[in-house]
């Protein structure tokens, strides 16, 4: 039985396949259509799936969709009689888009299918629509190494839930709990990511990178005006300093006056007050996660927890949870945020609606190791390389190895694209950009030079998974990169009285561990955990790369520049390696010098970038 899951019409659009219950592909829309967040009908995800099956449109069984709209539009008509009359301007604003979309979007979804398929199959009855927070935590608990576990949710909203508590048992998953709208930590997050300069649903992640740079000074400001929260971590908001459900803001005058001013201006000059806001909304998110993880603990008496929705990126906050040890064992989904929704709705519909048996891999999960998406064989990356006027070489697996890990341990830049493309929002190898580890200035030369970002945002270290503890306060696995632990004492370099002394930004440009281009300013890093099983090309450069240098870890960062998403093919590929500063891009065993290319060519993508 084949079933396709979708995600679309609000943020990150996804489809995925499941097979008999098995994950056989998934992919973002954005990958695609090289818009970011692209929250379109996810047409190229989907035909890309079937490909990956080598399936025909007619043998899907069913699609399912991530979400039930009707609940959605019923909580936008109670919210506005709620406030009514004030937010009438916000409700005139979108009710003609759910009129139009959103409210029939059945009919939505069967025209676009048709679209795309043809009318042969009466596809309007194999659709079939999940809830939001069961999507996620069947996304969550499905294909966990799990025969049981409590499953958290969080999240901006779902149709009315933003914070869930769910019990996973075999292939039964039932809600237990849940935390309604208005009040959500996501958008408590969210506001404050709002008022400190940055976009909702996608700065987030700068925030809590912002946040080591500052102190929590509001954080009780925040726990006395705008959150009560309680003992076994459910939570209020004080809609009162809020706009997000009468507004086109987040915020309001109310939340200005509380902290002394109005929002940061997108792209103006970060200050300390900007720092220490993301210092504060940061321990608060945290002080909810591990009251609410500590109350399912106790409650219970699981001891497995599973996360997704859009919180569950906080990668601070969990290893946070990790360190807390109130739970055995934890995992989290790497899609956890709405594209990940996609592949819930498959799989709650395999397990939960159609009551199909669940296998548990011993201590493995079934996301294979998160590399869902398209690969491309050497002859395709070499017809496709050479269209785009490319000068390169290919070479065996060996000769790759060799010459990427050379150049990486002489402190050059590495496009890296191998294999199939990684679900979610993290680069795992599949879509990477690397560099050493060792280099003081690295950090700021990547995100300059090459992602034109902000300067202060950390890069993650991919570490071999038998050599972590030797290098982080960890020993466990973290193979999607959403654990943040310390680097060990040892490795770390002493700071003078001055250097301690520093404040704010200004703490960037000083090496405080022997791999100073994956340490935070707090001495933390987002781990990823490296294994021969899921990924053994990548793995095999990060062994040669310990070899020449005795250092098992790689900065890795996404294949993309500030956005544009992760990229998906070899054009994607080569462009962004054209129009940046980096030196060496290796696709499959193509290998590309820069100072081979063409100068003029170079340019065109340069001044492509410039433009965009």
């Amino acid at each position: 039985m084949k079933i396709v899951g979708i995600s679309a019409y609000y943020h990150d659009a996804a489809a995925c396949l499941v097979v008999d219950g098995e994950i056989v592909a998934a992919a973002q829309e954005e990958r695609f259509t090289r818009k970011k967040h692209d929250a379109g009908f996810p047409g190229n995800a989907i035909a890309y799936c079937l490909s990956a099956a080598k399936a025909q449109p007619a043998e899907i069984d069913h699609v399912v969709f991530y979400d039930k709209p009707f609940l959605k539009f019923e909580r936008l008509l109670e919210t506005y009689l709620a406030f009514a009359p004030r937010g009438f301007r916000s409700f005139a604003t979108s009710l003609p888009v759910w009129l139009k979309d959103k409210l029939f979007q059945k009919t939505v979804l069967t025209d676009a299918l048709t679209e795309l398929w043809g009318d042969d199959v009466d596809w309007k009855s194999r659709l079939l629509f999940s809830e939001h927070h069961a999507s996620h935590a069947a996304s969550a608990f499905f294909p966990s190494p799990f025969e049981s576990a409590a499953v958290l949710t969080m999240d901006g909203v779902g149709e009315w839930a933003t914070t869930s508590l769910a019990i996973g048992e075999g292939h039964r998953l039932s809600m237990h709990k849940e935390i309604r709208f208005p009040h959500s930590l996501g958008l408590l997050y969210s506001a404050f990511t709002y008022y400190t300069g940055f976009k909702v649903n996608s700065g987030e992640y700068k925030v809590m990178g912002l946040a080591p740079y500052g102190e929590p000074k509001y954080a009780d400001l925040i726990r006395k005006h705008l959150i009560d929260i309680r003992e076994d971590g459910s939570f209020a908001l004080d809609m009162r300093y809020f706009d997000y459900c009468t507004g086109l803001t987040m915020t309001n005058g109310k939340f200005d006056a509380l902290f002394g001013g109005p929002p940061r201006q997108a792209e103006s000059v970060l200050t300390q007050r900007e720092m220490d806001l993301a210092a504060s909304v940061q321990v608060i998110a945290e002080e909810v996660v591990l009251k609410l993880a500590a109350s399912i603990a106790r409650t219970t008496g699981q001891k497995n927890l599973c996360l997704a929705g859009g919180v569950a990126l906080n990668c601070v906050a969990n290893g946070r949870l990790l360190r807390e040890r109130l739970f055995e064992r934890i995992w989290i989904q790497p899609a956890a945020g709405d594209a990940g929704g996609a592949l819930g709705a498959a799989l709650g519909a395999w397990h939960v609606m159609l009551d199909q048996p669940r296998t548990v891999g011993r201590g493995i999960d079934a996301m294979r190791g998160s590399y869902l998406g398209p690969e491309y064989s050497q002859a395709d990356v070499v017809e496709r390389l050479t269209r785009c006027g490319a000068i390169f070489g290919t070479h065996s697996d060996d000769a790759v190895i060799e010459e990427t890990a050379r150049a990486l341990a002489e402190g050059r830049a590495v496009g890296w694209m191998n294999g199939r493309m990684e679900f979610g929002p993290r680069a795992l190898g599949g879509r990477s950009i690397l560099a050493d580890p060792r280099s003081p200035t690295m950090q700021k030369l990547l995100n300059l030079k090459v992602k034109f970002r902000e300067s202060f945002r950390p890069f993650a270290p991919s570490v071999l998974r038998e050599d972590v503890s030797d290098w982080f306060e960890m020993d466990s696995d973290s193979p999607y990169m959403l654990l943040v632990a310390d680097v060990v004492e040892r490795r770390r370099q002493p700071m003078t009285a001055g250097e301690q002394a520093l404040f704010g930004i200004d703490k960037l440009n000083i090496a405080r561990s022997d791999i100073p281009a994956v340490t935070h300013v707090d001495y933390s890093a987002r781990i990823q955990t490296v294994h021969e099983q899921t990924n053994p090309k990548y793995c095999r450069l990060i062994r040669r790369f310990k070899e020449l240098t005795g250092c098992p870890v790689l900065v890795n960062t996404s294949f993309n520049v500030r956005g544009e998403p992760i990229v998906c093919s070899p054009e994607d590929a080569f462009r962004c390696f054209m129009g940046t500063e980096l030196d060496l891009l290796v696709v499959g065993n193509a290998i590309l010098h820069k100072t081979r290319q063409s100068v003029a060519l170079a340019a065109d993508y340069k001044a492509g970038y410039e433009l965009d």
